[in-house]
Parts: C-alpha cells; structure tokens; sequence
C-alpha cells in the first residue's frame, strides 16, 4: 500500500446480506475504503445488481472470477461474507497475494478480533476473523467484566430475527456457537464460555437482543456496572444502536447459597445479568437486522485501522 491520498481499494467475496450491507456502509460511511469488486457464485443475485447499478465491478465466479478482473491488483483488502467452509480457500489465495483478509465467517483462521477489546494486538495480520455477530456484541461486555475481576464462567445468548439470517448464517450455526464460545474465553477473558443462538420467527421481526451472563469474582457490583457501561459507550461510537435494554442485575452468592456451575463447580461471587439490543443502520435491510450491522460495522472499523496502519509503516 503506497501512503498517498486515495482510497484504500478493498473486495467483497459474498453478495448475500452482510456482503451486501457491507458494501453500502462503506460507501456511506467510509473516509478510507473504496468498494472496488463485488464477488458472488449468484449472477442473479440482489448484491450482484446493486453493485452493478452502484458502478462497482462484480463477478458471479468466486474467488476465481476476482483473480481474473484487471481490478485484482488495485485490491488492498478483501472481506470474505461466505461461510466458514469457503473461507478455507479464499484466505489462502488472498494472503499468498500480499492482500488483508477481514474474515466475517465463523472460520477463525485468524486471529479473533473485537475492535473495542483487542484491536490493536493484531494490527500486523494478515488474516483476522470477526467472530460472529453475537461474539461482537457480547464479547465487549465480557471483557469489561474481565477487565476488573476473574470471570470463572461467561454464557450468552444471541436472539436474531429469522428473517435476517441468510442461508450463510443457517448454514453456520455450529460454527457460531463453537467460535462464538471461544471468543468468549480468548477475547472475553472467561475461564469458561458458552453460546447460544435463537433465530426468533416472530412477526413483527425482532431487533437482536443478547443476554449476558457473568459468574465473576474480585470486584464490586458499582465497579463491574461502570465497567460495562464504559465499554458500551465505547462499542456504541461504531455502532449507534448498541445499548443496554433494562437495568444491570446482580445477585451475589456466598458460602450459605453457593451455586454449581458446570465445568466449574461449586461458586461463590457475583452473577452480573446483562441485557442489550442492537438496532441497525438500515443501509441495506431494515433496522432489525442489528446482527449483521454490528457485524458489518465492526469489520469496517478494523479494516481501516489495519489499513491505515499499513500504510503509516
């Protein structure tokens, strides 16, 4: 990457919802990337004829056709929206070329990253994954909690709106629970993590809501509330529907009513009880969707502060 004024050229491999959002967030929002080439396996694909319509270069070949168009060597970074079984191909023709690779599958070849917890350790990547949409927006909360205290046991669960999960996300969903559980214990700093995923079919479509649950000990209840609500304004400067949805809880356990937890046993401290939800941007599906616009917003905000520190080196 050559340090001069022009917009840093990226890819999308993946026209289907969060490829799709993604590429309208960063041609609304972004002052450092330029969509450059849209990929898709589907020429009918909506995606595909946005980003024809939009003056964007696109192909319905995969990763193949993207080697192929004159654009490939303008290309600084590439986002991989397909699945965790794909990514397997695509990471290692993207990172032999001397390209960034920002992973929005459950693949987690790379290093995990949350840009609020851990986004400058691994600014010298090649490959990053994102975790998945509900490691982005429950990890941060375990993390505060972590950052002041030992968190022996973490789980959350992620409540989406069927209607905004695609066939990618269906065909992911063991990848999630298992990549969103280690990023909870990699990232989130819990000794031991769990994850669930609710695809909720009600009508009118649900906002995402995520329930944490933390089994903590060595800080107070009033430290761990300012803990999270420090780290919640921190996520919401990237994305603006991220917010608590009622009141912290707390319930406190001691020698007389000690409780067992899984793989952990007995537990003596606090239980912090956390509840968001994250409404989206509404660039490409409705305000719903908050599981792909924190998905999408967290993969723009790493990529340009991993581009951007290329280009300073």
């Amino acid at each position: 990457m050559s340090n001069n004024d022009k917009r840093i050229k990226v890819a999308i491999i993946g026209s289907g919802n969060i490829g799709t959002d993604l590429m309208i967030k960063i041609m609304r929002t972004s002052k450092i990337l330029e969509v450059g080439a849209m990929v898709g396996i589907d020429a009918s694909s909506d995606g595909l004829a946005r980003a024809r319509k939009l003056g964007v270069k696109t192909t319905s070949d995969g990763i193949d056709g993207l080697t192929e168009l004159d654009i490939w060597s303008e290309i600084d970074v590439v986002f991989d929206a397909t699945s965790a079984a794909a990514h397997q191909k695509h990471s290692g023709i993207v990172t032999s070329a001397g390209k960034l690779m920002i992973d929005l599958t459950p693949a987690a070849i790379g290093p995990y990253v949350v840009p609020v917890v851990n986004g400058d350790e691994h600014l010298n990547a090649d490959n990053v994954n994102m975790v998945t949409c509900g490691g982005q927006a429950t990890i941060p909360i375990v993390a505060a909690v972590s950052s002041i205290s030992t968190v022996h046991y973490a789980e959350i669960v992620a409540s989406i709106s069927s209607k905004s999960a695609g066939p990618g996300t269906r065909a992911n969903i063991d990848e999630f629970t298992e990549t969103t559980s280690r990023g909870i214990e990699v990232v989130g700093g819990a000794k031991n993590g769990k994850a669930i995923i609710v695809l909720n079919p009600a009508e009118p479509p649900m906002i995402m809501r995520d329930t944490i649950y933390t089994f903590s000990s060595g800080a107070s209840e009033e430290e761990i509330e300012i803990a999270i609500i420090k780290m919640i304004s921190q996520v919401n400067e990237y994305v603006p529907g991220y917010r608590l949805k009622q009141k912290i809880q707390f319930e406190r356990f001691g020698s007389n009513n000690a409780v067992n937890i899984p793989g952990i046993g007995s537990f003596e401290g606090i239980k912090t009880s956390v509840f968001l939800e994250v409404e989206g941007a509404a660039h490409y599906l409705p305000s719903y969707a908050g599981n792909l616009d924190i998905m999408t917003s967290a993969g723009l905000a790493t990529a340009e502060k991993m581009a951007s520190h290329r280009i300073s080196q």
